[in-house]
């Protein structure tokens, strides 16, 4: 079946795969992206990190492709590819000239099915990702928002990061990976997205070619189970040797389908400026925010920034705080507190609301703007909601009123609702 939504070619595959086509003319590329509903979000404990290893493997051959052959392929014809895992999906991309495009879909179909995932390449990547682990270890910032994911999702699988426990990576086998590979590297658990310089009617001829005969089975169903709402406000603290005290406070969030996201988007706009959607974009200066001018400006921190995720389940809207070294974690909260305390008070005057809308939508058109960008979202929104999503993101950022703000303050920014994490040295380098 297929539609067109706009400029948006539609079609499912009969072996369920979902394809979206884009014709973009301004430039001789295309961006070909292929998004799995997989990711930490479906992992158990035993196997937490599988979803980021699978990723992985998937650049260590298969019988047409072997390892290494493709990489020097795609740099000689000066395209560029990558992937990326998530909470809830996995996504590879190539962006090449349009007159190469070929090997890029020729690459995923084939790995779509044919992956090796040879022992001794398991073995291999087992210790790159181990030692991309303990890297993180190494940022107190990662130890801190790994403590504070733990103890806001009880239940919910993202509980847990999506690199996964040590003790998984140590124990994980080649068949748990495997097995996790042929379970949801599927057609029907697939979006392909490509935008660029083609014609629809031929790109969609060479997809259905190359991905017609890979068999259909039914998309894996996720078995999550709903985090309860929490009874109180948790506190944890990390304690490290490096002598920069982070404070970060998450507050449990609706999903990116939930119409109370678009407000909850508009106050972190207020609050500490726009928080970027797309995974890989860059970010605008937030020096006119509400919690910059208290803290940056105000010499109790050194930065400041919010962050607010699109996603298929309820998440975290957090804050992240780097304290000065003059200043004690304490000092940064109550300073927050009070700042959050006026937004659930006081209404925000309209100027104040139409300037966040004016900055979260600049950044949310930056960030939507190239080729490879735009075949980005034709994927990514299609993971926790549709197209349409992205489509009418801007009208529904525009249609937030003042008193949406704070009915959203209010529903939200609660003490009950939040976990507070503190990072503090150990050396005792800071007050408090």
């Amino acid at each position: 079946m297929s539609q067109n939504g706009g400029s948006i070619t539609k079609t499912r595959l009969r072996n369920g795969l979902e394809v979206r086509l884009k014709e973009i003319h301004t430039a001789p590329l295309i961006s070909s992206w292929i998004w799995y509903r997989v990711g930490s979000r479906n992992e158990r404990q035993g196997t937490t990190g599988v979803s980021h290893w699978v990723e992985h493997m998937q650049f260590k051959g298969t019988p047409d492709f072997p390892a290494g052959v493709l990489d020097r392929a795609i740099s000689r014809d000066g395209g560029i590819w990558n992937a990326m895992t998530w909470v809830d999906w996995t996504a590879y991309f190539e962006t090449m000239p349009a007159d190469k495009i070929d090997l890029g879909l020729r690459l995923e179909a084939d790995r779509m099915m044919s992956s090796l995932f040879e022992e001794a390449e398991v073995d291999s990547e087992r210790t790159v990702i181990i030692s991309e682990r303990q890297g993180h270890e190494n940022e107190p910032t990662f130890r801190l928002a790994e403590e504070i994911q733990a103890a806001a999702f009880r239940v919910h699988p993202y509980h847990h990061e999506v690199i996964g426990d040590m003790a998984d990576l140590e124990r994980m086998t080649r068949e748990d990976l495997y097995q996790h590979y042929r379970r949801f590297y599927t057609p029907a658990n697939a979006v392909l997205a490509v935008a660029g310089d083609f014609r629809t009617r031929p790109m969609l001829e060479n997809i259905r070619a190359l991905f017609k005969d890979i068999p259909g089975v039914e998309r894996p169903e996720p078995q999550v189970r709903p985090e309860p709402a929490q009874r109180g406000e948790k506190r944890v603290t990390v304690e490290g040797v490096e002598e920069t005290t982070h404070l970060e406070v998450a507050y449990h969030a609706p999903k990116a389908n939930d119409p109370d996201f678009f407000a909850l988007a508009v106050l972190d706009s207020v609050l500490a400026g726009a928080s970027n959607l797309n995974m890989f974009g860059s970010g605008i200066p937030n020096k006119t925010s509400r919690l910059y001018r208290s803290l940056v400006a105000g010499d109790i921190a050194a930065s400041v920034q919010g962050q607010l995720s699109a996603t298929i389940d309820p998440h975290l809207y957090s804050i992240e705080i780097t304290v000065r070294p003059d200043r004690t974690a304490e000092e940064a909260l109550a300073v927050l507190d009070w700042e959050l305390d006026r937004v659930v008070n006081e209404a925000l005057t309209v100027d104040e609301v139409e300037k966040a809308i004016k900055q979260a939508r600049a950044l949310f058109a930056y960030g939507s703007e190239s080729i490879t960008n735009q075949a980005f979202w034709m994927g990514y929104s299609e993971m926790f909601a549709d197209y349409a999503w992205f489509e009418t993101y801007l009208d529904r950022l525009s249609a937030v009123t003042a008193v949406d703000v704070l009915s959203i303050a209010q529903k939200y920014l609660v003490a009950s609702n939040r976990v507070v994490g503190i990072y503090r040295p150990k050396n005792g380098a800071q007050r408090g």
